[in-house]
C-alpha cells in the first residue's frame, strides 16, 4: 500500500496541467478511486487489521490531497498571471470617447435638395403624415369615384383619415395658406401598402415642389428640373420624357432617368429596364387651383414629384431599397 501512495503522488507531480491533475484526483481520491476501494475492504478485515488500515487511508489521504492542492494553486496561480499578462488593460489611456455618427443617406441627399431650391427662392414647407382624405385625394382632383385612386395602395385610418401616400398634400396646404404667387417644395415620409422587394418599400421618401405665378411654361418646369438632376448628380445624366397621366397635372409627364445601377442593361432596380422613374411632372391642373381658392384664369403653375428614396439609390449606387430602413449600423456607417 506504501508502493500505491508513492506512484500516485509521483503522478500528481508529473502533472502538466490542471486537467492531468485532475485526471489522478480522480484515479486515487475520487468515488471510485484507489482509497476508496480500499475502504470497501474493511470489512474483511479483523478490528486491528481495520485500525491500521483506517490509520493508513487516513494519512495517504492528507498526503495526497495536500500534494494535490499545492499544484493545483500552483496551475491556477500561472493561468491567472497568464491571462492578466494578455488581457492587461492601461488605464492611463485615455478613453476613445462616443463613436461617431453618421447622417442617413435620405437626410443628407435632402438636405442638400433643399439648399439648392432655398437658392432658387423655394421655401420649404411640412405637413402632417395623416393626412385627410381631403387633402391626400379630393382636393388633388381624385375624387372618390376617380380610377387614380386605385394606383395607390392606402393605409386607411379611422373617420376618413389616412397615412399619406405622397407630399402633395403639402402643396394643397401651402396654396390655401400662402396663396400665389407661390414656389416651394415639401420633402417627407410617405406611405404605400406595397408588397416589399428590391424596388419597392411601404415606408419611403418623396420631395415634391410647385411653382404658382403668372404665365409658367414647361419651359419653367424642364429648366427647374435639369438644374436639379445636374446639382444632385454631380454630372450630365440621360433622361427621358413621356407622356404621363396625373389628376392633379394637365398636361402631365413622366421623366425617367438612365439607370445609374446597371448604366442600362438591366438590374432589379430598374426591373431590368434600364430606366428608373424618377419624375412625375406637368403643369398644374386648373381644378386643383381652384379647390385651393386660386384663379386659374389669373394663375397658373408647375408641380413636380421626386422620389427621394429612389434617388439616394441612383447617388450612392445602392441595389436595394431594404437597406435604407433597415437599421444596420454597419450599412449606415458607410455615410459618417
Amino acid at each position: 500500500m506504501t508502493e500505491l501512495v508513492d506512484t500516485a503522488l509521483e503522478r500528481i507531480h508529473s502533472s502538466a496541467n490542471l486537467a492531468d491533475l485532475e485526471a489522478v484526483r480522480v484515479d486515487v481520491l475520487g468515488r471510485k478511486g484507489v482509497l476508496a476501494q480500499l475502504s470497501k475492504d474493511m470489512g474483511k478485515l479483523t478490528s486491528e487489521e481495520r485500525v491500521q488500515r483506517g490509520k493508513f487511508i487516513n494519512a495517504a489521504k492528507q498526503s495526497l490531497e495536500g500534494a494535490y492542492d499545492a499544484l493545483k494553486a500552483k496551475f491556477e496561480s500561472e493561468a491567472l498571471a497568464a491571462r492578466l499578462d494578455a488581457e492587461w488593460l492601461d488605464l492611463t489611456v485615455p478613453a476613445p470617447g462616443p463613436k461617431r455618427g453618421a447622417l442617413h443617406p435620405v437626410t443628407l441627399i435632402q438636405w442638400e435638395i433643399e439648399d439648392l431650391f432655398r437658392s432658387m427662392g423655394f421655401s420649404v414647407l411640412d405637413g402632417p403624415e395623416v393626412e385627410t382624405e381631403h387633402h391626400n385625394f379630393d382636393a388633388l382632383n381624385i375624387p372618390p369615384d376617380h380610377p387614380a385612386r386605385d394606383m395607390q395602395d392606402t393605409f386607411w385610418l379611422e373617420g376618413h383619415h389616412l397615412l399619406r401616400t405622397h407630399t402633395s398634400p403639402v402643396q394643397v396646404r401651402g396654396m390655401e395658406k400662402l396663396g400665389p404667387p407661390l414656389k416651394m417644395i415639401a420633402p417627407g415620409r410617405v406611405f404605400r401598402n406595397e408588397s416589399v422587394d428590391a424596388s419597392h418599400e411601404h415606408t419611403f421618401y418623396q420631395l415634391e415642389g410647385m411653382m404658382i405665378d403668372k404665365d409658367v411654361s414647361v419651359g419653367n418646369l424642364i429648366y427647374f428640373m435639369k438644374t436639379l438632376l445636374t446639382a444632385i448628380f454631380h454630372r450630365e445624366v440621360t433622361v427621358r420624357l413621356r407622356p404621363g397621366f396625373f389628376p392633379f397635372v394637365e398636361p402631365g409627364f413622366e421623366l425617367d432617368i438612365r439607370c445609374l445601377i446597371c448604366g442600362g442593361p438591366g438590374c432589379p432596380v430598374c426591373k431590368q429596364s434600364g430606366w428608373v422613374e424618377l419624375l412625375p411632372c406637368g403643369l398644374v391642373n386648373p381644378h386643383v387651383l381652384r379647390s385651393s381658392g386660386i384663379d386659374p384664369k389669373e394663375w397658373n403653375g408647375f408641380a413636380f414629384g421626386l422620389g427621394l428614396t429612389r434617388l439616394v439609390m441612383m447617388r450612392y449606387a445602392i441595389d436595394d431599397i431594404r437597406w435604407l430602413q433597415s437599421g444596420d449600423l454597419r450599412f449606415l456607417g458607410q455615410f459618417a
